[in-house]
């Protein structure tokens, strides 16, 4: 056996301490050092580049259509079933069993799994649009009756058959978020419906109250909380803004300014509409009775595709003002008389993108001084967006207007 290296160490002078008396030095032996490794260390190799040429292009999104979205939709359905499958048969235990399952449910699921339709038409039948699925015309999912759309809204008619004809299975037909534009017809035939059953029962002393009034009490209740009239303090000395950028409570009263204008001017002649949270105050203020009054009046004299329309564009932004600006400048009823056309050359009309920055003043302030977060304020943008679209589509047309 070797024995051990032994690493001889450079051995430091120890320093005497000073004494009165003289003492001689005393000299230690100096001890070379010797390097453990001997092999030098080698250079560094550089990988060499391999590619050539010019750098590649950058990618190109393939083209989107109908047909492309359907295909993957398709796709995508039965990538779940398959996934489906295998997770019930993992979980039964026994293999006879889960083959017992599965064709027990293969009956039942399987028109639910299937789409039973190849087209989509829209059709002129006794002077109305219907949406026929081939030779089936739509019906409504509650009373089962034909889903009828005036004449004087061809584009409601096409975008209705558009989104049928994005589905793949009848499956899908009954969840609501996968078709809004179908429950928001329905809704407002309900309305009408419902206006009909209310005026046949008027001689009879009922005390139920009709869809129209619940509705009307419900969007009242959004005047004093409106997002529009809700301010945000001054800022003080630490909270203001950038020099030259424009506060958070200034961009604020810049809209409101803008929409109590034209509402206090065509729409409510009038009527006085005043900041409900303004200052330091935490608790909104309430508005007069008789500028409720007025506005209740005015929401139950709206036609039942205006009423639906206008529920629909509160519940998404909010507040009412900015869903009444936006229904007023694109309905073909007598609300939108004069509104739209003709207010000046050049003009643009109030439109989608409008209400929708109108609806989240505070949410672009925020974001734009913190930045967004993936996956929330971006699908929370074209959610709004998406809900107002189908509340021009709704209540436009090609009749008085």
């Amino acid at each position: 056996m070797k024995p051990p290296t032994r690493i001889a160490l450079r051995l430091a002078a120890r320093q005497r301490p000073q004494c009165t008396h003289s003492t001689p030095p005393i000299i230690l032996p100096v001890v070379r050092r010797h390097r453990i490794h001997t092999t030098p260390a080698p250079p560094a190799t550089v990988s060499p580049i391999h590619g050539t040429g010019p750098p590649p292009e950058p990618p190109v999104p393939a083209a989107d259509s109908a047909a492309s979205r359907l295909e993957r939709r398709k796709k995508q359905a039965e990538l779940l079933e398959k996934a489906q499958a295998i997770r019930q048969q993992s979980q039964s235990g026994h293999p006879a069993a889960a083959a017992a399952t599965k064709s027990s449910r293969k009956g039942r699921d399987a028109l639910a799994r299937k789409r039973f339709w190849k087209d989509v038409h829209v059709r002129e039948v006794d002077g109305a649009w219907e949406v026929h699925l081939d030779a089936r015309p739509l019906r409504r999912p509650n009373t089962k009756e034909v889903v009828r759309l005036p004449l004087s809204k061809p584009l409601l008619a096409s975008a209705l058959a558009l989104e049928w004809d994005l589905l793949v299975s009848v499956q899908q037909a009954s969840k609501q978020h996968l078709i809004p534009l179908t429950s928001l017809v329905c809704r407002a035939l309900d309305i009408a419906d419902d206006d009909d059953a209310a005026a046949a029962a008027s001689s009879s002393s009922s005390s139920r109250e009709s869809v129209r009034e619940g509705i009307a009490r419900m969007l009242l209740r959004y005047l004093d909380t409106d997002s529009l009239l809700c301010w945000a303090p001054p800022p003080g000395a630490d909270d203001g803004p950038p020099d030259g950028a424009e506060s958070l409570r200034d961009r604020q009263k810049r809209a409101a300014e803008e929409v109590l204008g034209f509402l206090t001017g065509r729409v409510w002649p009038g009527v006085e509409i005043a900041p409900v949270l303004d200052g330091e105050s935490i608790l909104p203020k309430s508005h007069p009775e008789v500028t409720k009054q007025i506005v209740r009046g005015w929401i139950m004299g709206l036609s039942h595709w205006e009423l639906a329309g206008l529920e629909r564009g509160v519940l998404a932004g909010k507040g009412l003002l900015g869903a009444v600006r936006l229904m007023v400048e694109w309905s073909e009823g007598f609300v939108g008389t004069g509104v739209g056309v003709g207010d000046g050359v050049g003009e643009k009309r109030f439109g989608v993108e409008e209400a929708a920055r109108l609806a989240s003043i505070e949410v672009d302030w925020q974001t734009g001084r913190w930045g967004e977060v993936e996956d929330t304020h971006d699908v929370e943008k074209e959610d709004l967006r998406r809900q107002l679209g189908s509340v021009v589509l709704l209540v436009s047309g090609t009749g008085s207007k």
